[in-house]
């Protein structure tokens, strides 16, 4: 079962994450092999899907937002873009577009970054969001100070906390077919929090060196003992010496899962800004329209009965001021 721990280091203003995808990866990879028209993802985009979905949740877990966590990396490379999207209650769904070979052995650069206009990229997109409103979002280059591409995914978030948020954190990411699992300590902000980015403020000596030796050691867990280990057995492994406060676990309906928002209606949405002559020449070219979703491979079907309605019903609603989300 996916569950995700957190904990608090006492006393210290450091906190820290765990999170184990079994179940909800393991579907988001079914319904990718199960697709018959693309098929399951080559095994170093897969691993790349994985950590990202991981770390969406870590992420998610540590802001109070009402809305999607939209977590994307795109790039030159063979995979064009790849999104993990974890909601405030930890429902996720995950998918990636590759377009030509990927190497068995290929890295975070072979993947995106082949002519160095790699990408990544996190909104905060509201639920509720009102007319006018902009979603909050931070994107940063997939090269270190140094103008070197970076080798891990791990790598590219402390940057991007860096960067764009101005807090330190620490992240060991992996994924394999059986789990994508993901560790995260972060430098607790001075005061409150707006959105992901947090109230940073300046720490002492004392702060700092305490951070800095959580950190080392957290850094220190390899990605096999962060697929292989139970998280008791991680935390007593890095943190022993530490006093932790942790909190309940969240798991089953509580915790992380999978989940698609897509639906048919939203599909017809979007069929409806195509406009009604491009549906209504794929229509008459292939007898029906049919939309995939890209996360969960559901088919939905529009026939000759179907397309009319659709257009037919858009033009009886009043303007509206209201995007369509």
């Amino acid at each position: 079962m996916s569950e995700l721990h957190t904990f608090l280091f006492d006393g210290l203003p450091v906190r820290g994450s765990i999170v184990r995808l079994t179940d909800a990866w393991g579907e988001i990879l079914r319904r990718r092999a199960a697709n018959t028209q693309t098929g399951g993802w080559p095994d170093p985009v897969a691993a790349l899907l994985g950590e990202m979905a991981a770390a969406g949740v870590l992420l998610q877990s540590r802001i109070k937002f009402n809305g999607a966590l939209v977590f994307q990396v795109f790039g030159d490379g063979p995979v064009k873009l790849a999104v993990a999207e974890v909601q405030s209650d930890l429902r996720l769904r995950a998918t990636a577009s590759v377009i030509g070979e990927v190497a068995p052995d290929a890295a975070l650069p072979d993947l995106v970054q082949v002519g160095g206009g790699g990408r990544c990229a996190i909104t905060l997109d509201p639920r509720d969001r009102q007319p006018g409103q902009q979603p909050y979002q931070g994107v940063v280059a997939l090269q270190g100070e140094d103008g070197r591409p970076l080798q891990q995914m791990a790598q590219v978030l402390q940057q991007y906390m860096r960067q764009s948020e101005q807090l330190d954190a620490t992240f060991v990411l992996a994924a394999n077919a059986d789990v994508a699992a993901g560790l995260m300590v972060q430098r607790m902000p001075v005061a409150g929090e707006a959105n992901l980015q947090g109230q940073a403020g300046g720490a002492g000596d004392g702060e700092d060196e305490d951070y800095q030796r959580i950190a080392t050691l957290a850094a220190s867990l390899t990605r096999e003992e962060l697929l292989s280990l139970d998280v008791d057995a991680i935390l007593h492994r890095l943190f022993w010496q530490e006093r932790l406060l942790r909190f309940m676990p969240r798991s089953g309906a509580d915790g992380p899962r999978f989940a698609c928002t897509c639906s048919r209606e939203r599909v017809a949405q979007m069929l409806r800004t195509l406009g009604e002559d491009e549906v209504r020449s794929v229509l008459q070219e292939r007898g029906e329209v049919e939309v995939g979703c890209e996360y969960c491979g559901q088919q939905y079907r529009f026939d000759a009965v179907d397309v009319p309605q659709l257009f037919a019903a858009a033009s009886r609603q009043p303007p509206s001021s209201k995007a369509v989300q």
